[in-house]
């Protein structure tokens, strides 16, 4: 069984997709051991400990150094035993040395389809902002391998999801999330769990 780490920084939307996957069946290679936020009080520490989901916050504004946060992290991983690490909705960028730590050990869900809408600054609520005001009919979510580049690692699946008249960034971030991050997201962490057991 493949040890597996959710990390994030909000409501949980993404993180309950997987705790119903495993409750469902659908995610039988992997566990999830622990599930990390960036920030103390959201609400996905609440969802993570109704599942008894073990759950702790390591707040990057608590280090005076990006390379102190990734030490604790790293602690707090690597103490658990844990082999695959879930980025759900988790806005902290992880650096070089972190990510080069665990090789397509770590996964992350964006919401559009990657290569557009990505990078940098492209998160939540500014993927969809951005992808009205150019017009697109067609936008999705891709979960991917994390490397050095935000956004740029190997793409693991893509679903798409119609953009429709009259969308606002709220109504299409809902889709987006309904129709494509919530059902990806645990196939590809069963996927990846299953290839880490051979």
């Amino acid at each position: 069984m493949t040890r597996i780490a959710v990390l994030v920084s909000g409501g949980g939307t993404n993180l309950q997709a997987l705790i119903d996957a495993q409750n469902d069946g659908k995610l039988v290679s992997g566990k999830i051991e622990l599930v990390v936020a960036g920030k103390e009080g959201v609400y996905a520490l609440e969802r993570a400990r109704n599942a008894g989901i073990e759950a702790i916050t390591v707040a990057r504004r608590a280090f005076a150094t990006r390379a102190e946060y990734e030490a604790k992290l790293i602690e707090e991983l690597e103490s658990r035993g844990i082999q695959l690490i879930v980025l759900a909705g988790f806005l902290t960028v992880l650096s070089a040395d972190f990510v080069g730590r665990y090789p397509d050990r770590i996964i992350n869900v964006h919401p559009s389809l990657i290569p557009a809408f990505c990078g940098d600054g492209y998160y939540g609520l500014k993927v969809h902002e951005a992808a009205l005001a150019r017009g697109v009919k067609v936008t999705g979510a891709t979960v991917h391998f994390v490397n050095h580049i935000t956004d740029g690692g190997r793409i693991i699946l893509q679903k798409a999801v119609e953009v429709k008249e009259g969308d606002t960034p709220e109504t299409l971030q809902r889709r987006v999330m309904e129709q494509a991050e919530w059902v990806l997201l645990p196939v590809a962490v069963e996927q990846t769990a299953k290839e880490m057991l051979k």
